[in-house]
Formats: C-alpha cells, sequence, structure tokens
C-alpha cells in the first residue's frame, strides 16, 4: 500500500527553480548562458561582512543562538529603522530570520489561522500563496495591472465581499518592481487597522530604488508585520539571513514558533551581519550598478519586441506582457534559452491566471551580461 502525500504539501514548484535548472544543465553541457532568471545578486557580501566571519571562524565557537537572534543584531537593525526611516522601533521587536523566508513562515503562522483569508496581489512572489496554502491560508488573488502600477488598492479591497483577515503589500513588489507610494500605503494601513486586518509588509527591495522613495509601513502603522532580508540590498544571498519587526502582542508568539521550528538563525551570518551597515558606499555602488541594467533593458527589450513593461521603480525585474509574441511563456521561456542562451522566467510563477502572457527579466547580474542579453534577443526576434 502506498504511503500518502500530505495535502499540504502539494504546491506547486517554484518556476524560478526550473529555469535555473535548466540553465545549469545547458552550462554542464558546455552552453554558455545568461542569468536573467534568479533574482539574486552578482556580488558576495559586502567586504566588510567577510572580513568580520573570517575572524568569527577563527575566535567563535558559534553555537545556537537566542531564537529571535543575537542581541547586538536586533540592535543594528533598530538603529537602521532609526536612521532610514526615522522610525523608532524597539529592539525587542525585532526577529532575526533564517532569510526572509523563516520570516513569512513564522508572520503567517503567528497571525492567521487555518480557514483564514489573505489577499495579496497578482501578479505577486507566488511563496506567499504557497506557503499561505501549506498551513490551510486562503490566499486571496488581487488582479492588478498597469492602471493600479500592478499593486493592490483600497478600491479592489472594498470590491470583495467581506474584508479579510490579512493583506500582502510588497514594494517594491517581484516580479514588477513597482512600489506604493507614501499617501497609498497610509491609505491601505488606515483600510486595515479599521477593519482588524492584519497588514503584512514585504519591504525586501528597500533600498533598491530608482523612481521615488520607498515607504515602510512602520511609518503608518504600529501593528504591520514588516519583512526584509540581507540578501537583496546587503548581498547576502546565501548566508540565509533576514527579519521581521513585529508588534508588541506578537513577539513572544513569535519566539516560541522560532524556538520549536528553527532553534536559531545561523550564528555565523548573524554576528558578520552587524558589520554590514557599516558597508553602505559599497552597497550603494550596487545599486548604481542596477540603475545602469534597468535602463539597458528598458531601452533595449522594446527594440526586441518586448513593448509593455512595467515600470520598474525598485528591485532589478522588468515584467514584461508577451501576448503579442506568445500565449505559453512558459514554452517561450525554454524556446528562448535553448536558442539565444537567455535564461528568464515565466509569468506563471507570479500570476496562475494570467503568467502565461508575462515573462519576468532579472537584472541583478552584470552590465555586460545584460548588453549581450539585449544584443541576442534583438537578432532572434529579428
Amino acid at each position: 500500500m502506498a504511503l500518502k502525500i500530505a495535502a499540504r504539501a502539494q504546491v506547486p514548484p517554484f518556476f524560478v527553480m526550473e529555469v535555473l535548472r535548466a540553465a545549469k544543465e545547458r552550462e554542464a553541457a558546455g552552453e554558455d548562458v545568461l542569468h536573467l532568471e534568479v533574482g539574486q545578486p552578482s556580488t558576495g557580501a559586502p567586504k566588510g561582512v567577510r572580513e568580520e566571519a573570517r575572524r568569527l571562524l577563527e575566535a567563535d565557537r558559534l553555537g545556537y543562538t537566542e531564537a529571535l537572534g543575537v542581541p547586538q543584531l536586533r540592535a543594528a537593525i533598530a538603529r537602521w529603522y532609526r536612521d532610514r526611516y526615522a522610525t523608532d522601533v524597539p529592539e525587542r521587536r525585532v526577529v532575526v530570520t533564517t532569510g526572509s523566508s523563516g520570516a513569512f513562515l513564522l508572520g503567517f503562522l503567528a497571525a492567521f489561522d487555518i480557514g483564514d483569508r489573505v489577499a495579496l496581489a497578482a501578479p505577486g512572489y507566488p511563496a506567499y500563496r504557497n506557503i499561505l496554502t501549506s498551513i490551510g491560508v486562503q490566499p486571496i488573488d488581487l488582479p492588478t495591472g498597469p492602471n493600479s502600477r500592478f499593486q493592490p488598492t483600497v478600491e479592489m479591497l472594498e470590491a470583495l465581499p467581506e474584508p479579510p483577515d490579512g493583506l500582502i503589500v510588497a514594494s517594491p513588489s517581484n516580479p514588477t518592481g513597482t512600489m506604493v507610494d507614501h499617501a497609498e500605503m497610509a491609505r491601505l494601513a488606515a483600510w486595515c487597522r479599521d477593519r482588524g486586518v492584519r497588514l503584512v509588509s514585504d519591504e525586501v527591495y528597500h533600498g533598491i530604488v530608482y523612481d521615488g522613495k520607498e515607504t515602510c509601513a512602520l511609518e503608518h502603522t504600529g501593528e504591520a508585520i514588516v519583512v526584509n532580508t540581507f540578501s537583496k540590498y546587503f548581498s547576502m544571498t546565501g548566508w540565509r539571513l533576514g527579519w521581521m519587526i513585529v508588534p508588541e502582542d506578537m513577539v513572544r508568539p513569535v519566539e516560541c514558533l522560532a524556538q520549536n521550528l528553527f532553534i536559531s538563525p545561523p550564528a555565523l551570518s548573524q554576528l558578520a551581519a552587524v558589520a554590514a551597515f557599516d558597508c553602505v558606499e559599497e552597497l550603494e555602488g550596487h545599486v548604481a550598478r542596477y540603475a545602469r541594467n534597468r535602463a539597458i533593458l528598458l531601452e533595449e527589450l522594446p527594440a526586441a519586441g518586448f513593448r509593455d513593461l512595467a515600470p520598474a521603480d525598485g528591485a532589478f525585474y522588468v515584467y514584461a506582457e508577451v501576448s503579442a509574441m506568445t500565449d505559453d511563456s512558459e514554452a517561450f521561456c525554454r524556446r528562448m534559452l535553448a536558442e539565444t542562451g537567455v535564461a528568464a522566467t515565466p509569468g506563471i510563477d507570479f500570476d496562475p491566471a494570467r503568467g502565461r502572457r508575462y515573462m519576468r527579466f532579472s537584472f541583478a547580474g552584470s552590465t555586460e551580461t545584460m548588453i549581450d542579453a539585449a544584443r541576442r534577443l534583438k537578432a532572434w526576434r529579428r
């Protein structure tokens, strides 16, 4: 008799990882690949972090830490909010996590019960939907488009039959790079507060912004769960370190969950990451490169036939509508990889209903990679 697989495990794959696997197979066969599929910086951790990590490996035992994170890192994160957003965040409300993925899991488990409903923009980061589904929470897609800059609005929430139990807002967003401005974030926060809806603000791309300025949900409410990471702006993807700011009454529940699910985030990553906040000049150099890469793709992709592009206010993605070329973005991405060596992500990762008409390009790599990719795609489309 075959043993069962739990229903909670029956979530879709993360298709960008499927594309990455195909790209790696192509490389293993001796063919070149230009990686525009994965949303991770092509740079490593800042110099100060690497130097501190080397010192720690020689000098520190690196055992378990407090489940909520080491005090010195929590203090550094709290200072970051005071300096960057002029927002006072008590250290006790800072929770260090195993990447932002660990933060989303802990936050969702602490805030929502089985059967609750959480609204989120479509297109959006697929792990929101899949984590929620795996813990018995129902994701409610809010179809967005150019008219709302691919972001949820109060009007969309008002159109629902009843208020959801939670709302996820990502600004800058993956996959579109669009942002919620200060006034709209204030409206969303007020709407959630007045209706008892838990606001979850994904701010993992804060710091990587080109047009306007990012707004932190904590500027508008103390009841939001705010999630961030060292993977994007701080260029520390493989160190698996993130954080969240939680309301006062959620600190202890999150701590108990973290103790049981993770024990603690990686000690080396935590202790070395304290130095990241002193590496802003180096990190801003990465953002300047992303800005150059963004300009190249926004100018060159239309010449290759990719004409309908989201604005890409922040993050390092261009989201393109490709319905004039295909009604199957997954097959289109496979063919593009095979024929040009350019890897990109099909929109089905981000929008199950409409994603076959969209694809995402990541410009987190080198400027030379963007120039070469644009050249190949223009030649291919001709």
